[in-house]
């Protein structure tokens, strides 16, 4: 039975079960268990409309290595540039037999949009200040595989917290899986809306740090600091960088973690990101196997009820029926 219904648009309407139901589909995938060619005769299209590595990547990688064929669309190649809507966009791929579509978006709810105008999977690979729920997940991942849980954690998310898709994604994964949440960073940073679900806000890394299992840097968003938000990088720095000191005020066993891409000396330096205590390389090699089981559950149950006959399936897509 499908752990999502059609589609992976944020974490914040998934229950508890359902994300652990995804975290133990990607053990699955990580150990190997899920069928080499249970996407045979998928098509994934991966259309990002903002820059990335990892995410892209992985993404490729997981869908192929379940037999998927994928599509990476490149808007600075394609009708865009003529005017053509995200929406027109997504019904044409799906036209030409698009069975999922992997969308990152400058503008938070693009997924969602695009989600009620078609018919073929949408999942969202970070849309705006919104959401980024995959990354979520691996987190989440990287978290249970470090620790056996979850729950109990003490987690200090520390930088710009204002423009980050990820912190909200990753807040409401620990949040509905029982870790204590504390948000660290300047005020012009860390907005107060977070206190009201529950997390814990201060703007003093040391009176932060002490007691955490898991610190997690975010990307400073060099982008967006034109209208002022810090002084200078280099003063966010010496506030806020994680050190190997710094991180020795945490707890005993306590770990770092950091999204990507990392600014090295800025939110953390180069002997933290990769010292005995960080997990960031294990957050990016998790990534195809949570990614996997995003593309599993939403597109391998799809392929049970269609049958062996994708072709047949993309020619009434193509002849216009069957559109909504």
């Amino acid at each position: 039975m499908a752990i999502l219904r059609g589609h992976l648009l944020g974490l914040e309407p998934l229950s508890s079960g359902q994300i652990l139901a995804l975290l133990d589909l990607a053990e699955e995938a990580d150990r190997g268990h899920l069928p080499c060619d249970s996407l045979r005769g998928r098509v994934v299209a991966n259309c990002f409309f903002e820059p990335s590595t990892r995410t892209r990547t992985s993404f490729e990688l997981a869908a192929r290595r379940l037999g998927a064929e994928v599509v990476n669309f490149d808007p600075e190649r394609s009708s865009v540039l003529k005017g053509e809507s995200l929406v027109d966009t997504a019904l044409t791929l799906e036209a030409l037999g698009v069975d999922a579509v992997v969308l990152r978006h400058p503008c938070a709810g693009a997924p969602h949009q695009v989600s009620r105008s078609v018919r073929c999977s949408v999942v969202n690979a970070g849309d705006g200040m919104h959401e980024h729920p995959t990354q979520a997940l691996l987190d989440l991942f990287t978290l249970r595989r470090a620790f056996g849980r979850v729950a109990g954690l003490r987690v200090v998310i520390v930088g710009d917290v204002l423009h980050s898709r990820v912190a909200r994604s990753t807040w409401w994964g620990l949040s509905k899986l029982g870790a204590q949440v504390v948000f660290c960073g300047p005020p012009t940073l860390v907005p107060r809306e977070f206190e009201r679900l529950g997390a814990t806000v201060c703007h003093r890394l040391e009176e932060a740090l002490p007691g955490a299992d898991v610190v997690m840097a975010l990307r400073m968003q060099a982008e967006r600091q034109a209208a002022g938000f810090v002084p200078s990088m280099g003063e966010y720095h010496r506030l806020y960088g994680l050190t190997p000191e710094r991180l020795r005020r945490a707890g005993p066993a306590a770990v770092l973690m950091h999204p990507g891409p990392m600014n090295l000396g800025v939110e953390v330096t180069p002997a933290a990101a990769y010292g005995d205590r960080s997990l960031v390389l294990q957050q990016v090699r998790h990534g195809v196997a949570v990614r996997s089981a995003v593309l599993y559950d939403l597109l391998a149950h799809q392929a049970e009820a269609a049958g062996p006959q994708p072709l047949e399936r993309r020619e009434l897509a193509l002849s216009g029926s069957g559109r909504p």
